[in-house]
């Protein structure tokens, strides 16, 4: 006796014979009613044959945004974009290219700097509101494990009461940091300005103390690795603050973001910055934006430095859901939180 499968095509109807005298003898019996035997196999294929082959999804890429375009334009893509990813790049943003590239210069020149001139910065402390200091690594809270990276983190915004702490070597940083940071965060702004018109907040609802923190730098280089494969540059975690702005000088691939079950390679594009939503825009619009994973990855051939500029709230502002976006049907998905509670309780 035959077994018989049917498999309904969106163009036609297809039935499979296997016939028990001869179970590898595949016949198609098309809608027209005609036969045509596929393949002959005594015994299973090593490979697949190549008119067997699918061709491969297209890549996923982060969209990227033109700032320059018209308003409502604008508005539309960065909405969808953030909706989508939690993740796009910016072009024509406001902090011109030689802003951008020295600041990558001297973040990667500070780690090349002689070990005595880096040490007084040296700290592993867990202190979550501790800023500008210099670490190794990362710890894995559940393993203990290290990760790939050094990073340097630092207040800088405002200007006037964080400058007197950042490190006087190498001498281009300081002046990096200082061109780079207040255009940096006014592309957050406008940002969330931007998403606020898109989902019915008022246009400065993230004005005040929800945006009123320091903004915190973290320049991370992640050392070119002898075997990637084993280890991670950063796992993958969600960012605690509100939105974030990052540099990626130069060409090395290492940025990744969760999407569909898999990981979207970033693209550095020189003139670009990357843009994506921390916790605290979650909370805020009650879900309707997320922060979603990403991950650092290591390379082995070359090592790779990026800028982050987290905007945050103060610490002592309570984030919670916008009420403009609760009612029936719509309930608050968050509780309410001080912002220095959940920093005490998210840890990266």
């Amino acid at each position: 006796m035959a077994a018989l499968l049917i498999y309904l095509w969106p163009w036609k109807s297809q039935v499979q014979l296997c016939s028990t005298w001869a179970e590898s003898e595949l016949v198609t019996v098309c809608g027209d009613g005609e036969a045509a035997v596929l393949g002959v196999a005594s015994h299973d294929h090593e490979t697949v044959p190549g008119r067997f082959l699918l061709p491969p999804a297209p890549p996923v890429s982060l969209p990227v945004i033109d700032l320059s375009g018209g308003r409502d334009e604008v508005r539309r893509a960065v909405l969808r974009a953030g909706k989508e990813f939690g993740f796009f790049q910016v072009v024509n943003h406001g902090v011109p290219e030689r802003t951008m590239r020295e600041l990558g210069t001297a973040c990667g020149e500070f780690f090349r700097l002689p070990l005595a001139d880096k040490v007084a910065l040296y700290s592993e402390s867990e202190d979550t509101e501790r800023t500008n200091r210099l670490f190794s690594s990362t710890m894995c809270v559940s393993g203990g494990q290290s990760y790939w990276r050094h990073c340097l983190r630092l207040a800088c915004y405002p200007v006037e009461s964080t400058k007197p702490g950042w490190p006087e070597k190498p001498a281009a940083l300081q002046p990096a940091l200082e061109d780079f940071i207040v255009p940096a965060r006014s592309v957050g702004m406008e940002l969330l300005r931007l998403l606020c018109e898109g989902i019915g907040l008022p246009p400065d609802y993230f004005e005040g103390d929800l945006s009123g923190g320091e903004v915190i730098l973290n320049a991370n280089h992640y050392p070119a690795c002898p075997d990637p494969g084993v280890t991670l540059g950063l796992p993958p975690h969600c960012d605690r603050n509100l939105i974030t702005v990052l540099l990626q000088p130069g060409y090395v691939c290492g940025l990744q973001v969760s999407y569909d079950g898999g990981w979207i390679d970033v693209e550095p594009i020189p003139e670009a910055l990357v843009i994506n939503f921390g916790h605290q825009l979650e909370i805020a619009t009650n879900g309707l934006l997320r922060s979603v994973e990403h991950r650092a990855v290591a390379n082995v051939a070359v090592g790779r430095t990026s800028v982050a500029a987290f905007i945050m709230p103060t610490m002592d502002c309570v984030v919670r859901p916008a009420k403009e976006l609760l009612g029936e049907g719509r309930p608050a998905r968050y509780r309410s939180i001080a912002f220095r509670d959940f920093m005490r309780s998210y840890k990266l």
